[in-house]
This record gives C-alpha cells, structure tokens and sequence, in this order.
C-alpha cells in the first residue's frame, strides 16, 4: 500500500550526516538453542533525535522488547551498536528508566517510598530534603500528591503506573523506556494516563521510546512510529512521520482525515503485508 500523503522512512537507505541522539547500529541479537542459532534481531537501524517521541509496533515475538531491552543495558547485540550520544550502551543506567506493564513496584513500601528509594539510589549526595522534594514535586506531576501515603495494593491501576512514571521521571533520565506501560488498563483510564504523559512530556521533553500493540495510541503520542517486520530476523521495515502539531488534541486529530490514511497505512503494514500467520 503506497500514499503519498504519508511520510515514511526506510531505515535502509536514510543517512543522517551528524551523530544521533540515540543509535541503534546495524544491530543483530542471536540465541543458541538446542536446534541451532536463533536469530531474533538482523540488521537493525534505527536514529532517534534528542528529545523526540517514538513508539514502536510489531506483532509479537518480532523483538520489540529485546531492542529496547538493549537501549536500557538489560541486554546486548550479538553484533552491532546501541550508541547513546555516541557512547555504547553496556549496562543500565540512570541516564535510562523504564516504566514495565506491569508497574514493578515493591509492595510494601508506600507511594512516596518507592520513588524515595529510586531517588536515594541515585542521588545519595543529595541533601534530604531536596530528595523528599523531588519525590513530592512528582507525585504531584501525576497527580498522586494526596495518595502518597498509600502502598501499591491500596491503589487503582492506574495510579500504581502513575507512580511508575513518577519514580522513572524523577531520576531525571536522558531516555524514558516504556514497555506497554498502559495495555492492562481499562479504556478510560488508559486515555487518561495517555493525556497525562504527553502534558508531562511537553513540561519536560527528554527521549521516550514507547512500545505499544495500539496504533491509535501511537498515533496520539508518537513523533515517529517504528514498525518491526515480523520475527525471526526481525527488523524495522519502515519510520513512519506523524505529522500532528503540539500539544495534541486527541477530538481534533481524530476529525483529521490524515489520521485515517496513516492509521490505515500502518494496519496495512501489520496485516496485509507482514500478517502475524506468515511465521513459521
């Protein structure tokens, strides 16, 4: 499906002159297994600009989450580069959070708590309360100022992911990593938590790559959206533009009929052209 109203990239053939912000380098991730080589990621390229907005689709099992595995430190390319202001990536770090699906918050620490150890962790040298400050300032950020008191179970889902993306926030990373962080929440909630993100983005604008299985969401949130062709050998068949002016307004981009013709682009892409059923 070709239009030419739609700004697409292939990662193929773009060169960029001046180092990325964040570079995905000609990255290939293998696996041994009882059967032999496993090849998950082959030949991926991906640049992404300080400050931009990514989401990445793809059907599962095309290592969406072992590429960004990779941009956090938790894994390594078999061959290849991540480069982060062109320094390679080789452990995680506070210069990259992430934010799970499923909110990783220990249990039986408050709200407060759980951000409080994050920030304590990484800026021991801080004077006290400066850090029970920043805790404060981003429980506030997401609108938790009066639940800071409360433990995980004592929470809705939608406030635990909230204070996921506080504690992750208040690092002050260069790179927000965001595996899913809304797919178990109700419809309601997740657009809520969706329009809370973007605020917070437009406040701060670092670096967030965003892995989502929703196109309507990544059309709302994305500068860019990274679509993965299918696994194994898996790699990013095209970059598409989303040309949507901010801050966005969720009613005016939806009456937008280029939000159908890139909507129907990616559907196509995912569907058509590289249909889950055609793994073996």
């Amino acid at each position: 499906m070709q239009n030419r109203n739609l700004k697409s990239t292939n990662t193929a053939t773009t060169t960029i002159s001046r180092q990325p912000f964040l570079e995905v380098k000609d990255v290939c991730k293998v696996y041994p297994t009882k059967n032999g080589p496993f090849t998950v990621l082959d030949g991926v390229n991906l640049n992404v600009e300080k400050g931009e907005f990514l989401c990445v689709i793809g059907h599962s099992g095309c290592g969406k989450s072992t590429l960004l595995n990779m941009v956090s430190g938790f894994n390594f390319p078999t061959t290849g580069q991540v480069l982060l202001e062109g320094k390679p990536i080789i452990k995680p770090g506070p210069d990259r959070m992430v934010v799970f699906q499923n909110y990783a918050l220990l249990p039986w620490r408050t709200a407060f708590e759980n951000i409080y150890l994050a920030v304590n962790a990484v800026y021991p040298t801080k004077p006290e309360a400066e850090k029970r400050a920043i805790v404060r300032d981003h429980l506030a950020m997401v609108g938790l100022a009066d639940a800071m008191e409360k433990k995980p179970m004592q929470m809705s889902g939608g406030m635990r992911q909230r204070v996921s993306i506080a504690r992750a926030l208040a690092i002050r990373p260069k790179v927000l990593i965001l595996d899913e962080p809304f797919g178990a929440l109700d419809a309601i909630t997740k657009e809520e938590l969706q329009e809370e993100l973007l605020k917070i983005w437009n406040d701060n604008r670092c670096t967030v790559l965003m892995i989502t299985h929703d196109i309507d969401e990544a059309l709302f949130l994305a500068d860019k959206l990274v679509m993965m062709t299918n696994g194994p050998h898996a790699k990013i068949g095209e970059v598409m533009e989303i040309p949507f002016s901010r801050p966005r307004d969720r009613a005016r981009i939806m009456e937008d009929p280029q939000y159908y013709q890139l909507r129907n682009y990616a559907l196509d892409f995912l569907f058509n052209r590289f249909a889950h059923d055609d793994v073996g």
